[in-house]
């Protein structure tokens, strides 16, 4: 890619011409001058400086995606090149979200690392709504979705089911629906997947206080449907971004909350947990990938070695292709 267009790249990475000029290690007024440059030529801003921090302008964006573009077509010519040599190499750029970077990511990653020592991992973490913006952008080769508004527009591969159940401080249970609790042991040994394990309607958890997640995140919305579902409106005691943080500070006993049946529950002994009666507390993953975007031999083998190790797994459905 041609100097101008990295310089412009860096600044618009940075939104400040000082950093960007540092990760390209040339002078600040070296950097604005070549930018200026091409201003010229375009005969139009890129960047809007009177914003803080900069912000592109409309010729920018259509600038900017030009070289979004350029640098695509490059990374899949490397790729391509790479795989025609036949090589156990590559590099993948994978996006998840900190329950899949800490659950279900860590186990599958050792072992893919151990089979193709060769192939490079690049992890990143962030909420849903961003990762699919990463991808949109082709920034992650690949990352993993299950809400409905976020996996429309990209190529998708079935990748595992995960099932929320409700977990209740035992200092908070209701005595109701206490013949049909769980215990950790149970969930871990998949009982709440039996036919037989009863579903316990939500709304007899009604004057229960709740700890939810924040807007955005597909727990939330799933609550938000089924509290409809059930005919009321919980009482709400604190909100989160976290899935995790929610089941350690539910197992305190500050508040009920919905938690996946892949987190690591052998430690939470104040909660029972319960199937609640919903459609809505299965959860279908899809492995996303960029549209028309060439699919290197990387990103192929760790996909199909992804859907094979859960396949393994008895919380796994998936059929493999």
């Amino acid at each position: 890619m041609q100097q101008e267009m990295e310089y412009i790249y860096e600044v618009y990475k940075e939104k400040n011409f000082t950093r960007a000029a540092e990760k390209l290690f040339i002078t600040q007024p070296a950097l604005s001058m070549a930018v200026q440059k091409v201003e010229e030529r375009l005969g139009m801003p890129i960047f809007d400086r009177s914003t803080r921090p900069l912000s592109l302008t409309e010729a920018g964006e259509a600038y900017l995606q030009h070289i979004l573009n350029i640098r695509q077509l490059e990374t899949q010519l490397e790729q391509q090149i790479q795989d025609i040599r036949n090589l156990e190499t590559g590099r993948i750029t994978l996006g998840g979200s900190h329950y899949l970077n800490a659950y279900i990511l860590p186990p599958i990653l050792a072992k893919f690392e151990a089979q193709y020592p060769r192939i490079e991992v690049y992890l990143k973490e962030s909420s849903s709504a961003e990762l699919s913006e990463q991808l949109r952008k082709q920034e992650l080769d690949l990352t993993f979705n299950c809400s409905p508004e976020f996996i429309q527009g990209f190529k998708r591969y079935p990748a595992f089911l995960d099932h929320i159940l409700l977990a209740v401080p035992k200092s908070l249970d209701c005595a109701d629906a206490t013949s049909a609790a769980l215990t950790a042991g149970h969930i871990i040994n998949g009982r709440h997947l039996e036919e037989d394990c009863p579903a316990v309607p939500l709304a007899q958890f009604k004057e229960t206080p709740f700890i939810l997640l924040t807007r955005g995140n597909n727990l939330y919305e799933r609550s938000v449907n089924m509290f409809a579902e059930a005919g009321f409106e919980p009482k709400t005691k604190m909100k989160l971004s976290q899935l995790v943080t929610a089941c350690h500070l539910a197992n305190a006993g500050i508040g009920a909350a919905f938690v996946s049946d892949r987190l690591s529950l052998t430690a939470m002994s104040g909660l029972n947990f319960y199937r609640i009666d919903s459609v809505l507390t299965t959860r279908q993953f899809y492995i996303l990938l960029p549209k028309r975007k060439y699919v290197s031999a990387a990103v192929q083998r760790f996909i199909e070695f992804f859907r094979k190790e859960m396949a393994l797994c008895p919380k796994s459905d998936e059929i493999l292709f």
